[in-house]
């Protein structure tokens, strides 16, 4: 049992010790070193630092202006992604064709029906949505890390279905204002 009190005083001595010799002597002893956790004064006063600077700053004006002041957080009920300033450089930035598949893929899957709306012909979109289909699905396949693959596959007989319905109403809307001008 004395031993090991022994052993445990020797510790609490070299860690004085390493203390003792890092701060500087100023000639005040310690109140009561065996009450304070270790590296508890350097922590607290680490933080009255890192306060006092920040009002400073603050008195200075330097969180004056920034910008988004004032406006609400955005994509706070998002699910977290870890790589959002990726896909939120690349939406931003409107890059295409930069980035991991899974995160190309998400933008194009955002903007999939605009560009089948642009084709004139069923086989086209059939063509496009088979090519995005085996990419998502290459894309899954792979073991090169990187954020996961959210992406799904498109089913090729409903997203032309939806594209025919699409054009059709898009012609007779036409077709209604172009006989309401005259």
């Amino acid at each position: 049992m004395a031993r090991k009190k022994d052993r445990s005083d020797s510790r609490l001595n070299v860690a004085r010790y390493q203390v003792e010799k890092l701060t500087p002597d100023t000639g005040e002893k310690p109140e009561d070193d065996e009450k304070d956790i270790a590296g508890q004064r350097s922590m607290d006063a680490r933080t009255q630092f890192v306060e006092i600077t920040i009002q400073q700053a603050i008195r200075r004006g330097d969180f004056d202006n920034l910008p988004g002041s004032g406006k609400p957080l955005t994509d706070l009920s998002d699910v977290h992604d870890p790589n959002w300033w990726i896909r939120r450089k690349i939406e931003r930035e409107g890059l295409t064709g930069l980035g991991p598949p899974a995160l190309t893929l998400r933008t194009e899957n955002a903007a999939l029906d605009e560009r089948l709306d642009a084709q004139g012909s069923e086989q086209r979109v059939r063509k496009i949505l088979e090519d995005f289909n085996r990419r998502v699905i290459e894309a899954r396949r792979q073991l090169l890390g990187g954020p996961p693959m959210v992406t799904p596959t498109r089913d090729v007989e409903h997203e032309v279905t939806l594209w025919h319905r699409r054009r059709i109403s898009r012609r007779s809307g036409s077709a209604d204002g172009a006989g309401n001008r005259g």
